[in-house]
């Protein structure tokens, strides 16, 4: 029985490693402007990453292959999935000022591998400390709403700065509050948006607009879990 608890183990951990194939297929369909492709490519590693943990723990993945970091393979791909796919995104579809893109791209990169790399990116009560680097997300806004470049500019700075600052940030699918109700509203906001990807390249501004009520839903909730949490 248990080495095919341990092939189930490796199944586990290869399907995380899918999430570095599809930011290979990301980098290739920005390359080429096909920008729907991009967030499809997307919202699929967002799926694999929002349920490798629980196969993983389903699977007994520490137990079955102690020496394989399983966590750091996820830090890998969520990097290239949360954080470069989406600058570069950012950068090729020209969502910053021309004259200054070569200098801003960088620091949401810079400010994400630093944390990325926190002892306490994710605490031991399940939640992101700082900025928990949704770039795909903040991305995909900015090219549906087609906000000013110097907003964009303005909050992909601001962003980066809140990465080092120490809130903490609601984990969805573990959070020890409201779990139920954040996991249910978050997956009627992914229906929402793909229905916006859908409609690309003329999507629903209205729409977009409405599905803006879960991030701020999640950002109400985390900074009201902040205020009440007692000081360390």
């Amino acid at each position: 029985m248990k080495p095919a608890r341990v092939v189930l183990a490796w199944l586990v951990h290869l399907y995380t490693s899918l999430g570095a194939v599809i930011a290979f297929a990301a980098l290739i369909c920005i390359e080429e402007r096909l920008f729907a492709e991009t967030f499809w490519l997307l919202a699929v590693a967002v799926i694999i990453d929002a349920t490798d943990g629980a196969l993983a723990r389903a699977a007994r993945v520490k137990e079955m292959i102690p020496w394989f970091d399983g966590a750091r393979l996820d830090d890998i791909v969520d990097y290239l999935t949360y954080v470069f796919i989406p600058v570069f995104f950012m950068y090729r579809a020209e969502l910053f000022p021309a004259q200054d893109s070569w200098w801003i791209a960088p620091i949401p990169l810079l400010a994400s591998a630093y944390g990325f790399c926190q002892a306490q990116a994710k605490t031991a009560d399940h939640f992101f400390c700082g900025f928990p680097s949704y770039w795909n997300i903040f991305a995909f806004y900015l090219y549906i709403l087609k906000t000013p470049l110097w907003i964009n500019a303005f909050a992909t700075l601001a962003l980066s700065v809140m990465v080092f600052v120490p809130i903490r940030y609601v984990y969805p699918s573990r959070s020890p509050y409201l779990r139920t109700p954040t996991i249910v509203l978050g997956a009627v906001w992914g229906v929402m948006l793909a229905l916006i990807i859908y409609q690309l390249p003329e999507p629903s501004i209205k729409l977009a607009i409405a599905s803006l009520a879960f991030p701020a839903y999640y950002t109400a909730l985390s900074f009201w879990l902040e205020l009440r949490r007692s000081p360390d």
